[in-house]
Protein backbone atom coordinates (compact mmCIF):
# COMPACT_ATOMS: atom_id res chain seq x y z
CA UNK A 1 0.00 0.00 0.00
CA UNK A 2 1.07 3.62 -0.33
CA UNK A 3 2.22 5.59 2.69
CA UNK A 4 -1.01 7.54 3.08
CA UNK A 5 -3.13 4.38 3.24
CA UNK A 6 -0.86 2.88 5.89
CA UNK A 7 -0.98 6.13 7.86
CA UNK A 8 -4.76 6.52 7.84
CA UNK A 9 -5.45 2.84 8.55
CA UNK A 10 -2.93 2.74 11.41
CA UNK A 11 -4.35 5.88 12.99
CA UNK A 12 -7.87 4.45 12.86
CA UNK A 13 -6.63 1.17 14.29
CA UNK A 14 -5.09 3.04 17.21
CA UNK A 15 -8.42 4.70 18.04
CA UNK A 16 -7.63 8.03 16.34
CA UNK A 17 -10.62 7.69 14.05
CA UNK A 18 -11.67 11.33 13.55
CA UNK A 19 -9.57 13.77 11.53
CA UNK A 20 -10.51 17.43 11.26
CA UNK A 21 -8.99 18.92 8.16
CA UNK A 22 -8.43 21.75 5.74
CA UNK A 23 -6.28 20.00 3.14
CA UNK A 24 -4.38 21.20 0.08
CA UNK A 25 -2.53 19.70 -2.86
CA UNK A 26 0.18 18.05 -0.75
CA UNK A 27 -2.43 16.15 1.26
CA UNK A 28 -4.52 14.70 -1.58
CA UNK A 29 -3.25 11.15 -1.10
CA UNK A 30 -4.29 11.31 2.57
CA UNK A 31 -7.73 12.54 1.47
CA UNK A 32 -7.97 9.78 -1.14
CA UNK A 33 -7.14 7.17 1.50
CA UNK A 34 -10.39 8.03 3.34
CA UNK A 35 -12.24 5.99 0.71
CA UNK A 36 -10.18 2.88 1.44
CA UNK A 37 -10.31 3.32 5.25
CA UNK A 38 -13.98 3.90 6.13
CA UNK A 39 -13.19 3.66 9.85
CA UNK A 40 -11.62 7.13 9.64
CA UNK A 41 -14.14 9.98 9.78
CA UNK A 42 -13.00 13.08 7.96
CA UNK A 43 -14.52 16.40 9.06
CA UNK A 44 -13.95 19.38 6.79
CA UNK A 45 -13.39 22.88 8.19
CA UNK A 46 -13.28 26.07 6.15
CA UNK A 47 -10.40 27.50 8.16
CA UNK A 48 -7.48 25.80 9.86
CA UNK A 49 -8.20 27.47 13.21
CA UNK A 50 -11.58 25.73 13.20
CA UNK A 51 -9.96 22.36 12.49
CA UNK A 52 -7.38 22.69 15.29
CA UNK A 53 -9.92 24.02 17.79
CA UNK A 54 -12.38 21.25 16.95
CA UNK A 55 -9.66 18.64 17.48
CA UNK A 56 -9.06 20.19 20.90
CA UNK A 57 -12.76 20.06 21.83
CA UNK A 58 -13.12 16.50 20.56
CA UNK A 59 -10.15 15.21 22.54
CA UNK A 60 -11.24 16.99 25.74
CA UNK A 61 -14.57 15.15 25.63
CA UNK A 62 -13.48 11.83 24.10
CA UNK A 63 -10.45 11.41 26.35
CA UNK A 64 -8.35 10.24 23.41
CA UNK A 65 -6.45 12.03 20.62
CA UNK A 66 -8.05 13.57 17.58
CA UNK A 67 -6.13 14.11 14.36
CA UNK A 68 -5.99 17.31 12.36
CA UNK A 69 -4.69 17.59 8.78
CA UNK A 70 -3.17 20.90 7.62
CA UNK A 71 -1.57 22.18 4.42
CA UNK A 72 2.10 23.11 4.62
CA UNK A 73 3.54 25.86 6.82
CA UNK A 74 0.89 28.53 6.10
CA UNK A 75 -1.91 26.09 6.94
CA UNK A 76 -0.21 25.21 10.21
CA UNK A 77 0.30 28.91 10.93
CA UNK A 78 -3.43 29.53 10.47
CA UNK A 79 -4.14 26.83 13.06
CA UNK A 80 -1.52 27.80 15.64
CA UNK A 81 -3.74 29.95 17.88
CA UNK A 82 -6.03 27.07 18.80
CA UNK A 83 -3.11 24.66 19.02
CA UNK A 84 -1.72 27.10 21.60
CA UNK A 85 -4.98 26.71 23.53
CA UNK A 86 -4.76 22.92 23.18
CA UNK A 87 -1.20 22.97 24.53
CA UNK A 88 -2.26 24.97 27.57
CA UNK A 89 -5.16 22.54 28.10
CA UNK A 90 -2.80 19.55 27.84
CA UNK A 91 -5.09 18.16 25.14
CA UNK A 92 -3.88 15.13 23.14
CA UNK A 93 -3.85 16.24 19.50
CA UNK A 94 -2.05 14.61 16.56
CA UNK A 95 -1.27 17.22 13.91
CA UNK A 96 -0.37 16.00 10.44
CA UNK A 97 1.11 18.70 8.22
CA UNK A 98 1.60 18.00 4.54
CA UNK A 99 4.91 19.14 3.07
CA UNK A 100 6.41 19.44 -0.39
CA UNK A 101 7.87 16.27 -1.86
CA UNK A 102 11.40 15.68 -0.60
CA UNK A 103 13.06 16.40 -3.92
CA UNK A 104 10.95 19.52 -4.51
CA UNK A 105 11.96 21.31 -1.30
CA UNK A 106 15.30 22.51 -2.68
CA UNK A 107 13.59 24.61 -5.35
CA UNK A 108 12.12 26.98 -2.73
CA UNK A 109 8.60 26.93 -4.21
CA UNK A 110 6.22 29.69 -3.00
CA UNK A 111 4.74 27.61 -0.16
CA UNK A 112 8.08 26.32 1.14
CA UNK A 113 8.70 27.17 4.82
CA UNK A 114 10.25 25.77 7.99
CA UNK A 115 7.31 23.67 9.17
CA UNK A 116 9.17 22.10 12.08
CA UNK A 117 10.10 25.51 13.50
CA UNK A 118 6.47 26.61 13.42
CA UNK A 119 5.31 23.33 14.94
CA UNK A 120 7.72 23.54 17.87
CA UNK A 121 6.01 26.70 19.15
CA UNK A 122 3.02 24.58 20.24
CA UNK A 123 4.15 20.95 20.06
CA UNK A 124 5.85 18.73 22.60
CA UNK A 125 6.82 16.25 19.86
CA UNK A 126 7.79 17.04 16.25
CA UNK A 127 9.06 14.70 13.52
CA UNK A 128 9.32 14.67 9.72
CA UNK A 129 8.69 11.26 8.23
CA UNK A 130 11.32 10.09 5.74
CA UNK A 131 10.04 6.90 4.07
CA UNK A 132 6.69 5.19 3.41
CA UNK A 133 8.02 2.14 5.29
CA UNK A 134 8.44 4.17 8.50
CA UNK A 135 5.40 6.44 8.16
CA UNK A 136 2.85 4.40 10.12
CA UNK A 137 5.40 3.69 12.87
CA UNK A 138 6.11 7.43 13.05
CA UNK A 139 2.36 8.04 13.39
CA UNK A 140 2.13 5.58 16.29
CA UNK A 141 4.98 7.45 18.00
CA UNK A 142 2.99 10.66 17.50
CA UNK A 143 -0.14 9.10 19.00
CA UNK A 144 1.80 7.85 22.03
CA UNK A 145 3.34 11.31 22.49
CA UNK A 146 -0.06 12.97 22.27
CA UNK A 147 -1.53 10.60 24.84
CA UNK A 148 0.94 12.04 27.33
CA UNK A 149 -1.09 15.28 27.16
CA UNK A 150 0.53 17.32 24.41
CA UNK A 151 0.32 18.35 20.78
CA UNK A 152 2.32 15.97 18.58
CA UNK A 153 3.12 17.10 15.02
CA UNK A 154 4.05 14.73 12.20
CA UNK A 155 5.29 16.39 9.00
CA UNK A 156 4.30 14.36 5.93
CA UNK A 157 6.23 14.99 2.68
CA UNK A 158 4.05 14.41 -0.36
CA UNK A 159 6.29 11.70 -1.84
CA UNK A 160 6.28 9.77 1.43
CA UNK A 161 2.49 9.90 1.22
CA UNK A 162 2.14 8.82 -2.40
CA UNK A 163 4.91 6.20 -2.63
CA UNK A 164 4.38 2.47 -2.21
CA UNK A 165 6.03 0.51 0.56
CA UNK A 166 3.79 1.55 3.43
CA UNK A 167 2.94 -1.00 6.11
CA UNK A 168 0.44 -0.99 8.96
CA UNK A 169 1.74 -0.35 12.46
CA UNK A 170 0.11 -1.35 15.75
CA UNK A 171 -0.60 1.15 18.49
CA UNK A 172 2.12 1.54 21.08
CA UNK A 173 1.30 0.70 24.71
CA UNK A 174 0.87 3.79 26.83
CA UNK A 175 1.22 3.78 30.59
CA UNK A 176 -1.05 5.69 32.89
CA UNK A 177 -0.21 8.98 34.55
CA UNK A 178 2.67 8.74 37.03
CA UNK A 179 1.53 8.03 40.58
CA UNK A 180 2.27 10.63 43.24
CA UNK A 181 4.68 9.40 45.88
CA UNK A 182 2.85 8.53 49.08
CA UNK A 183 5.36 10.55 51.04
CA UNK A 184 4.16 13.66 49.24
CA UNK A 185 0.57 12.85 50.15
CA UNK A 186 1.52 12.30 53.80
CA UNK A 187 3.52 15.53 53.90
CA UNK A 188 0.49 17.41 52.59
CA UNK A 189 -1.70 15.70 55.20
CA UNK A 190 0.66 16.76 57.99
CA UNK A 191 0.64 20.32 56.66
CA UNK A 192 -3.17 20.42 56.77
CA UNK A 193 -3.20 18.87 60.25
CA UNK A 194 -0.86 21.58 61.51
CA UNK A 195 -3.68 24.04 61.01
CA UNK A 196 -2.41 26.84 58.74
CA UNK A 197 -4.97 28.70 56.67
CA UNK A 198 -4.59 26.57 53.55
CA UNK A 199 -6.16 26.37 50.12
CA UNK A 200 -6.28 23.60 47.54
CA UNK A 201 -5.92 25.10 44.04
CA UNK A 202 -7.43 22.54 41.66
CA UNK A 203 -6.68 22.10 37.97
CA UNK A 204 -6.69 19.50 35.21
CA UNK A 205 -7.94 16.10 36.37
CA UNK A 206 -8.71 17.48 39.84
CA UNK A 207 -11.85 18.99 38.25
CA UNK A 208 -13.42 15.67 37.30
CA UNK A 209 -16.26 14.43 39.51
CA UNK A 210 -13.87 12.06 41.26
CA UNK A 211 -11.32 14.80 41.89
CA UNK A 212 -13.91 17.30 43.11
CA UNK A 213 -15.50 14.80 45.51
CA UNK A 214 -12.13 13.96 47.05
CA UNK A 215 -11.14 17.63 47.33
CA UNK A 216 -14.49 18.44 48.92
CA UNK A 217 -13.91 15.76 51.57
CA UNK A 218 -10.50 17.27 52.35
CA UNK A 219 -11.99 20.74 52.66
CA UNK A 220 -14.85 19.55 54.87
CA UNK A 221 -12.50 17.72 57.25
CA UNK A 222 -9.66 20.24 57.48
CA UNK A 223 -11.23 23.61 56.76
CA UNK A 224 -8.97 24.08 53.75
CA UNK A 225 -10.55 26.32 51.13
CA UNK A 226 -11.01 25.12 47.55
CA UNK A 227 -10.46 27.09 44.36
CA UNK A 228 -10.27 26.03 40.72
CA UNK A 229 -7.91 27.39 38.08
CA UNK A 230 -9.26 30.33 36.07
CA UNK A 231 -9.74 28.59 32.73
CA UNK A 232 -10.07 24.81 33.14
CA UNK A 233 -9.87 22.58 30.09
CA UNK A 234 -12.80 20.55 31.43
CA UNK A 235 -14.70 20.86 34.69
CA UNK A 236 -17.77 19.11 36.03
CA UNK A 237 -20.33 21.51 37.46
CA UNK A 238 -23.91 21.83 38.63
CA UNK A 239 -26.26 19.85 40.82
CA UNK A 240 -24.86 16.67 42.30
CA UNK A 241 -21.17 17.57 42.25
CA UNK A 242 -19.18 19.73 44.71
CA UNK A 243 -19.25 23.38 43.75
CA UNK A 244 -15.89 25.13 43.50
CA UNK A 245 -15.34 28.78 42.65
CA UNK A 246 -12.77 29.62 39.96
CA UNK A 247 -9.77 31.90 40.42
CA UNK A 248 -10.68 35.36 39.10
CA UNK A 249 -9.28 36.62 35.81
CA UNK A 250 -8.44 40.09 37.15
CA UNK A 251 -5.42 40.18 39.44
CA UNK A 252 -7.12 42.43 42.02
CA UNK A 253 -9.98 39.99 42.47
CA UNK A 254 -7.66 36.98 42.50
CA UNK A 255 -5.58 38.62 45.24
CA UNK A 256 -8.75 39.07 47.29
CA UNK A 257 -9.64 35.38 46.86
CA UNK A 258 -6.16 34.36 48.01
CA UNK A 259 -5.91 36.86 50.87
CA UNK A 260 -5.39 35.51 54.37
CA UNK A 261 -3.79 32.25 53.30
CA UNK A 262 -0.75 30.80 55.01
CA UNK A 263 -0.22 28.05 52.45
CA UNK A 264 -1.29 27.17 48.90
CA UNK A 265 -1.48 23.49 47.85
CA UNK A 266 -1.48 22.71 44.13
CA UNK A 267 -3.44 19.72 42.82
CA UNK A 268 -3.06 19.55 39.05
CA UNK A 269 -2.82 23.34 38.82
CA UNK A 270 0.00 25.76 38.17
CA UNK A 271 0.92 28.34 40.79
CA UNK A 272 -1.28 31.40 40.09
CA UNK A 273 0.06 34.38 38.14
CA UNK A 274 -1.68 37.43 36.69
CA UNK A 275 -2.62 37.17 33.03
CA UNK A 276 -0.82 40.42 32.21
CA UNK A 277 1.66 42.70 33.91
CA UNK A 278 0.39 46.01 35.27
CA UNK A 279 2.46 48.89 36.61
CA UNK A 280 2.98 48.56 40.34
CA UNK A 281 1.34 45.13 40.62
CA UNK A 282 2.97 41.77 41.30
CA UNK A 283 2.81 39.08 38.62
CA UNK A 284 3.12 36.21 41.13
CA UNK A 285 -0.22 35.88 42.93
CA UNK A 286 0.81 33.16 45.40
CA UNK A 287 0.30 34.72 48.85
CA UNK A 288 2.97 32.63 50.59
CA UNK A 289 4.51 29.14 50.58
CA UNK A 290 3.36 26.74 47.86
CA UNK A 291 3.25 22.94 48.15
CA UNK A 292 2.68 20.65 45.16
CA UNK A 293 0.45 17.68 45.92
CA UNK A 294 0.33 16.57 42.28
CA UNK A 295 1.72 17.98 39.04
CA UNK A 296 -0.65 18.30 36.04
CA UNK A 297 0.91 15.25 34.36
CA UNK A 298 0.58 13.03 37.45
CA UNK A 299 -2.41 10.99 38.63
CA UNK A 300 -4.12 13.90 40.37
CA UNK A 301 -7.36 12.04 41.11
CA UNK A 302 -5.55 9.23 42.92
CA UNK A 303 -3.49 11.74 44.90
CA UNK A 304 -6.63 13.55 46.05
CA UNK A 305 -8.30 10.25 46.94
CA UNK A 306 -5.28 9.23 49.00
CA UNK A 307 -5.18 12.61 50.74
CA UNK A 308 -8.91 12.42 51.50
CA UNK A 309 -8.54 8.90 52.92
CA UNK A 310 -5.74 10.13 55.17
CA UNK A 311 -7.32 13.33 56.53
CA UNK A 312 -11.05 12.81 55.93
CA UNK A 313 -11.87 9.15 56.51
CA UNK A 314 -15.63 8.76 56.76
CA UNK A 315 -16.27 12.39 55.72
CA UNK A 316 -18.72 12.88 52.84
CA UNK A 317 -18.28 15.49 50.13
CA UNK A 318 -20.54 18.52 50.05
CA UNK A 319 -22.65 18.16 46.90
CA UNK A 320 -24.41 21.06 45.21
CA UNK A 321 -28.20 20.84 45.57
CA UNK A 322 -30.33 21.50 42.53
CA UNK A 323 -31.31 25.15 42.88
CA UNK A 324 -31.42 26.96 39.55
CA UNK A 325 -31.81 30.73 39.77
CA UNK A 326 -35.32 32.16 39.63
CA UNK A 327 -36.53 33.26 36.21
CA UNK A 328 -34.93 36.49 35.10
CA UNK A 329 -36.89 39.69 35.39
CA UNK A 330 -38.78 40.28 32.13
CA UNK A 331 -37.54 42.98 29.83
CA UNK A 332 -34.49 43.76 27.68
CA UNK A 333 -31.51 41.46 28.02
CA UNK A 334 -28.58 42.32 30.27
CA UNK A 335 -25.50 40.26 31.04
CA UNK A 336 -27.14 39.12 34.30
CA UNK A 337 -30.56 38.29 32.88
CA UNK A 338 -28.90 36.43 30.00
CA UNK A 339 -26.94 34.26 32.46
CA UNK A 340 -30.02 33.45 34.54
CA UNK A 341 -32.07 32.60 31.45
CA UNK A 342 -29.34 30.29 30.18
CA UNK A 343 -29.23 28.55 33.59
CA UNK A 344 -32.99 28.01 33.93
CA UNK A 345 -33.29 26.41 30.49
CA UNK A 346 -30.09 24.30 30.50
CA UNK A 347 -30.73 20.62 29.70
CA UNK A 348 -29.36 17.83 31.87
CA UNK A 349 -25.81 16.72 31.05
CA UNK A 350 -25.16 19.53 28.60
CA UNK A 351 -21.67 20.48 27.48
CA UNK A 352 -21.10 24.22 27.91
CA UNK A 353 -18.33 25.83 25.84
CA UNK A 354 -17.85 29.26 27.38
CA UNK A 355 -16.12 32.04 25.45
CA UNK A 356 -18.58 34.77 26.45
CA UNK A 357 -15.75 36.87 27.94
CA UNK A 358 -16.93 40.11 29.61
CA UNK A 359 -20.62 39.50 28.91
CA UNK A 360 -20.32 36.13 30.63
CA UNK A 361 -19.19 37.42 34.00
CA UNK A 362 -22.47 36.33 35.63
CA UNK A 363 -22.52 32.84 34.10
CA UNK A 364 -20.41 30.95 36.70
CA UNK A 365 -22.71 32.00 39.55
CA UNK A 366 -25.89 31.41 37.55
CA UNK A 367 -24.81 27.92 36.45
CA UNK A 368 -23.42 26.83 39.83
CA UNK A 369 -26.59 24.94 40.83
CA UNK A 370 -28.01 24.41 37.35
CA UNK A 371 -28.50 20.87 35.99
CA UNK A 372 -25.31 18.82 35.87
CA UNK A 373 -23.05 19.88 32.99
CA UNK A 374 -19.48 19.82 31.70
CA UNK A 375 -17.69 23.14 31.25
CA UNK A 376 -15.03 23.79 28.59
CA UNK A 377 -13.20 27.13 28.71
CA UNK A 378 -10.66 29.27 26.88
CA UNK A 379 -7.51 27.69 28.29
CA UNK A 380 -4.77 29.64 26.54
CA UNK A 381 -6.41 33.04 26.20
CA UNK A 382 -6.23 32.97 22.39
CA UNK A 383 -9.73 33.95 21.35
CA UNK A 384 -11.64 32.20 18.62
CA UNK A 385 -11.67 28.90 20.50
CA UNK A 386 -15.32 28.64 21.56
CA UNK A 387 -17.13 27.78 18.32
CA UNK A 388 -14.53 25.22 17.17
CA UNK A 389 -14.29 23.57 20.61
CA UNK A 390 -18.08 23.24 20.70
CA UNK A 391 -17.98 21.67 17.24
CA UNK A 392 -15.44 19.04 18.25
CA UNK A 393 -17.21 18.33 21.54
CA UNK A 394 -20.48 17.67 19.69
CA UNK A 395 -18.77 15.09 17.47
CA UNK A 396 -17.17 13.39 20.49
CA UNK A 397 -20.42 13.28 22.48
CA UNK A 398 -23.26 13.12 19.92
CA UNK A 399 -25.90 12.21 22.52
CA UNK A 400 -25.26 15.27 24.70
CA UNK A 401 -26.57 18.77 23.92
CA UNK A 402 -23.84 21.38 23.44
CA UNK A 403 -24.33 25.03 24.39
CA UNK A 404 -21.78 27.44 22.97
CA UNK A 405 -21.69 30.83 24.70
CA UNK A 406 -19.77 33.11 22.38
CA UNK A 407 -18.72 36.76 22.39
CA UNK A 408 -19.10 38.72 19.16
CA UNK A 409 -15.47 39.75 18.79
CA UNK A 410 -14.20 36.22 19.46
CA UNK A 411 -16.76 34.69 17.10
CA UNK A 412 -15.40 36.64 14.15
CA UNK A 413 -12.09 34.77 14.39
CA UNK A 414 -13.61 31.36 13.64
CA UNK A 415 -17.23 31.97 12.57
CA UNK A 416 -16.68 29.39 9.80
CA UNK A 417 -17.23 26.70 12.46
CA UNK A 418 -20.96 27.22 11.95
CA UNK A 419 -20.66 25.77 8.44
CA UNK A 420 -19.07 22.59 9.78
CA UNK A 421 -21.83 22.33 12.40
CA UNK A 422 -24.43 22.61 9.63
CA UNK A 423 -22.72 20.12 7.35
CA UNK A 424 -22.31 17.54 10.13
CA UNK A 425 -25.75 18.34 11.62
CA UNK A 426 -24.37 18.76 15.11
CA UNK A 427 -26.58 19.51 18.11
CA UNK A 428 -24.87 22.77 19.02
CA UNK A 429 -26.88 25.75 20.25
CA UNK A 430 -24.82 28.93 19.99
CA UNK A 431 -25.79 31.99 22.00
CA UNK A 432 -23.78 34.72 20.32
CA UNK A 433 -23.68 37.78 22.54
CA UNK A 434 -23.57 40.87 20.35
CA UNK A 435 -22.60 44.04 22.19
CA UNK A 436 -20.89 45.59 19.15
CA UNK A 437 -17.61 46.03 21.04
CA UNK A 438 -14.35 44.48 22.14
CA UNK A 439 -15.65 45.03 25.67
CA UNK A 440 -12.80 43.20 27.38
CA UNK A 441 -10.28 45.51 25.69
CA UNK A 442 -12.32 48.57 26.64
CA UNK A 443 -11.97 47.37 30.22
CA UNK A 444 -8.23 46.83 29.84
CA UNK A 445 -7.73 50.25 28.22
CA UNK A 446 -9.59 51.93 31.08
CA UNK A 447 -7.43 50.06 33.59
CA UNK A 448 -4.29 51.04 31.70
CA UNK A 449 -5.23 54.70 31.68
CA UNK A 450 -6.11 54.58 35.37
CA UNK A 451 -2.78 52.93 36.15
CA UNK A 452 -0.94 55.80 34.50
CA UNK A 453 -2.81 58.45 36.44
CA UNK A 454 -5.33 59.21 33.70
CA UNK A 455 -9.05 59.72 34.05
CA UNK A 456 -9.79 56.23 32.76
CA UNK A 457 -11.67 57.57 29.75
CA UNK A 458 -10.09 56.93 26.32
CA UNK A 459 -10.32 59.43 23.51
CA UNK A 460 -12.30 59.09 20.30
CA UNK A 461 -9.48 57.64 18.18
CA UNK A 462 -8.58 54.99 20.75
CA UNK A 463 -12.22 54.12 21.39
CA UNK A 464 -12.82 53.50 17.69
CA UNK A 465 -10.24 50.70 17.71
CA UNK A 466 -12.30 48.77 20.27
CA UNK A 467 -15.73 49.33 18.71
CA UNK A 468 -17.49 46.85 16.39
CA UNK A 469 -20.21 49.19 15.13
CA UNK A 470 -20.36 51.16 11.91
CA UNK A 471 -21.27 48.60 10.60
CA UNK A 472 -22.30 46.19 13.36
CA UNK A 473 -21.92 42.57 12.18
CA UNK A 474 -25.25 40.87 11.47
CA UNK A 475 -24.67 37.45 12.97
CA UNK A 476 -28.19 36.25 12.18
CA UNK A 477 -27.50 36.81 8.50
CA UNK A 478 -24.03 35.27 8.76
CA UNK A 479 -25.38 32.17 10.52
CA UNK A 480 -28.12 31.73 7.97
CA UNK A 481 -25.61 32.15 5.16
CA UNK A 482 -23.46 29.38 6.64
CA UNK A 483 -26.43 27.02 6.85
CA UNK A 484 -27.41 27.38 10.52
CA UNK A 485 -30.97 28.45 11.45
CA UNK A 486 -30.57 31.78 13.21
CA UNK A 487 -32.69 34.24 15.15
CA UNK A 488 -32.08 37.53 16.94
CA UNK A 489 -33.39 38.13 20.47
CA UNK A 490 -33.45 41.26 22.57
CA UNK A 491 -35.57 40.28 25.60
CA UNK A 492 -35.54 37.63 28.31
CA UNK A 493 -38.72 36.03 26.99
CA UNK A 494 -37.36 35.82 23.45
CA UNK A 495 -34.11 34.23 24.61
CA UNK A 496 -35.90 31.67 26.78
CA UNK A 497 -38.20 30.66 23.94
CA UNK A 498 -35.34 30.48 21.41
CA UNK A 499 -33.23 28.30 23.71
CA UNK A 500 -36.01 25.82 24.38
CA UNK A 501 -36.85 25.55 20.68
CA UNK A 502 -33.18 25.02 19.80
CA UNK A 503 -32.75 22.25 22.37
CA UNK A 504 -35.90 20.53 21.11
CA UNK A 505 -34.86 20.45 17.46
CA UNK A 506 -31.93 18.41 16.10
CA UNK A 507 -29.07 20.13 14.39
CA UNK A 508 -27.30 23.45 15.05
CA UNK A 509 -28.97 26.75 15.97
CA UNK A 510 -27.66 30.28 16.38
CA UNK A 511 -29.27 32.78 18.75
CA UNK A 512 -27.92 36.31 18.38
CA UNK A 513 -28.52 37.96 21.75
CA UNK A 514 -28.37 41.74 21.76
CA UNK A 515 -26.86 42.74 25.12
CA UNK A 516 -25.47 46.15 26.12
CA UNK A 517 -21.71 46.08 26.74
CA UNK A 518 -20.58 45.84 30.32
CA UNK A 519 -19.28 49.25 31.37
CA UNK A 520 -15.72 49.30 32.78
CA UNK A 521 -15.44 50.40 36.42
CA UNK A 522 -14.47 53.94 37.36
CA UNK A 523 -10.80 54.76 37.69
CA UNK A 524 -9.10 53.11 40.66
CA UNK A 525 -11.82 50.54 41.42
CA UNK A 526 -11.68 46.76 41.02
CA UNK A 527 -13.58 45.04 38.22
Amino acid sequence: MIGAQALVASLAGAGVDVCFMNPGTSEMHFVSALDSVPAMRGVLALFEGVATGAADGYARMAGRPAAVLLHLGPGLANGLANLHNARRARTPVVVIVGAHATGHARYDAPLQSDIEALARTVSGWVHTSGTPRDLAQDAMRAVAAAQAGQVATLVLPADVSWSEGGALAPARPVGGAPVVDHGQVSATARLLAAGPAAMLLLGGAALTERGLRAASRVGAATGARLLAETFPARMERGAGVPGVERLAYLAELAEAQLAGLDHLILAGARSPVSFFAYPGRASDLAPGPVTVLAEPDQDVEAALDALADEVAAGVAPALTPAAPPPPAEPGPLTAISLANTVATSLPEHAIVADEANTSGFALPMALAAAPRHTLLTLTGGSIGQGLPVATGAAIAAPHRPVLSLEADGSALYTIQALWTQAREQLDVTTVLINNAAYAILRMELARTLAGHGGAGQPGERASRMLDLSGPTPDFTAIGTGLGVPATRVTTVAELDQALRLAYAEPGPHLIEAIVPPVVPPPSGTAW
